[in-house]
């Protein structure tokens, strides 16, 4: 049985995933986790509320995401 996917959802249904969590968090462990879904799609969750919403992006929205922020497109919303 597939479980069905969608933006928003909660980070506790999605059952059976791995969560991933930068070693540079913070030693309250406040970062923001990602886990890849079999449906090739990439879930992402704040891991001060794991069971809280998870905002889920296409493999690509990440690779673009990502090569944006290694390109330095984002160090305007750095503290």
């Amino acid at each position: 049985m597939s479980q069905l996917i969608r933006n928003g959802m909660s980070a506790a249904g999605l059952t059976g995933v791995t969560w991933h969590k930068s070693m540079r968090c913070g030693q309250l462990g406040n970062c923001v986790e990602a886990a890849a879904l079999g449906s090739d799609d990439v879930a992402v969750r704040n891991s001060r509320h794991p069971s809280g919403p998870a905002l889920i992006f296409t493999r690509e929205e990440m690779t673009a995401f990502l090569a944006g922020a290694k390109d330095g497109e984002f160090d305007d919303l750095s503290i």
